[in-house]
């Protein structure tokens, strides 16, 4: 099964932390599903790492790629028809972040794996 991983749920997956819920452990564990990582996710993160939100090895970039080789996880393109269906999405969500990985698992009809509750309240499937 394809997988799209919220940004919380890589960051979690990759520091070991104890808020990774059993079910999205095995989920992630399962290497009979495909794991994807949204760019914008990879964006919010390099952008919380430069303001002190976050702190990761250095340099950051080069930290993401290999975790995301380690842990069998591929990137997901930010691509046109993601941005354009932000225009359908109504406002339950206001982050930008996660109002376009709801809008990426639209498009590409796949569901998130998230602690996000809010994300409950789109035309997107869940999984905690």
């Amino acid at each position: 099964m394809k997988l799209l991983l919220d940004t919380h749920v890589f960051l979690w997956t990759i520091t070991n932390n104890r808020k990774l819920s059993g079910t999205a452990s095995r989920i992630i564990l399962d290497h009979r599903n495909e794991l994807f990582l949204s760019t914008a996710s990879v964006w919010e993160i390099l952008l919380k790492a430069q303001i002190g939100k976050l702190s990761l090895p250095k340099p950051e970039a080069g930290f993401l790629q290999n975790q995301l080789a380690q842990n069998a996880i591929e990137s997901l393109p930010l691509r046109l028809e993601h941005v354009l269906c932000l225009e359908k999405l109504p406002m339950h969500h206001r982050d930008p972040f996660d109002r376009i990985l709801i809008a990426q698992a639209i498009a590409e009809s796949v569901p998130i794996v998230t602690a996000d509750r809010q994300f409950a309240r789109y035309d997107v499937d869940t999984m905690w």
